[in-house]
């Protein structure tokens, strides 16, 4: 599968963003889907996945209650909705697709990933 992420951008603190993942080559409902960042000078981190049926959802907890994750099977296009924005939510976001069921918060798992949309979160 082929992943593309977009919709980053700049938007000041307590503001809204929609991050959009598009998929080709094989549907998202074949894998568990994530959304990671990476901060300037930090380790890569995960930030929301969602199983292969959409029926669970996962959330770090510094975003849990802000994000929301979901995904249109039929436009095979995977979302992430980012309201009450931080700074410290200021990274490069990556989508990434992978076929674990149990181990959806760890990097290493998620063998297909897109490019990355840097979010700018201004105070």
């Amino acid at each position: 599968v082929q992943l593309q992420a977009f919709g980053g951008g700049l938007v000041q603190a307590g503001g809204s963003l929609r991050l959009s993942c598009a998929a080709s080559g094989r549907t998202v409902s074949s894998y568990t889907m994530g959304w990671f960042r990476r901060a300037p000078g930090k380790e890569r981190e995960f930030v929301a996945a969602i199983s292969r049926s959409g029926g669970s959802t996962y959330y770090a907890d510094s975003v849990k209650g802000r994000f929301t994750i979901s995904s249109v099977n039929t436009m095979n296009t995977l979302y992430l909705q980012m309201n009450s924005l931080k700074p410290e939510d200021t990274a490069v976001y990556y989508c990434a697709a992978a076929f674990t069921k149990t181990r959806i918060r760890v990097v290493e798992e998620y063998a297909y990933w897109g490019q990355g949309t840097l979010v700018t979160v201004s105070s």
